[in-house]
């Protein structure tokens, strides 16, 4: 099995050329970071180069530049070529087959929705709009505190007999 995920930054933005036969495609580099540090004390990153085709490519070069950070997935791909010295060259790349964009679109200098990023739209209809009721901590993040219920305020208890169970 051939199976890249990647989570990083762009190192550079990328470029997106045009095929003879008018397919779209963009090569770029991702900076990802290496989960340990080593004595020296620096993390060390490693940059991999990519490629993505089609609409794909159209996207990451419009809403994505140097320092985007982006989530690849795809397989690892080897080529060779001859150089114009006439030397026989090898490269590895990652063929993308989906990218994910990650951050705040202002984060990516995009002007429209990017990727798959939740943004809260406000509750229409019946519907209250509970997230205000969730608990946060100083830095405005959800607490995990259990000695609350965490259905409080989400409407009326329910109470199932064994009769109502289809087993």
């Amino acid at each position: 099995m051939n199976k890249v995920i990647l989570i990083g930054r762009l190192a550079r933005d990328p470029e997106l050329r045009t095929t003879p036969s008018n397919l779209s495609v963009a090569t770029f580099s991702i900076a990802v970071s290496r989960p340990f540090t080593p004595q020296g004390g620096n993390q060390e990153t490693d940059f991999i180069n990519c490629v993505v085709w089609r609409r794909q490519a159209e996207n990451l070069a419009r809403y994505c530049h140097k320092g985007s950070q982006i989530a690849v997935e795809g397989r690892i791909q080897t080529r060779n070529y001859q150089a114009q010295d006439g030397s026989k060259r090898y490269v590895t790349e990652v063929m993308c087959d989906n990218i994910t964009f990650l951050g705040t679109k202002d984060a990516n200098g995009a002007t429209g929705n990017t990727g798959n990023n939740y943004q809260a739209q406000p509750a229409t209809g019946g519907y209250q709009n509970y997230e205000s009721q969730i608990p946060q901590d100083v830095q405005g993040m959800p607490t995990t505190d259990i000695s609350e219920d965490p259905f409080k305020g989400f409407g009326e208890e329910i109470t199932l007999s064994d009769d109502d169970l289809p087993f």
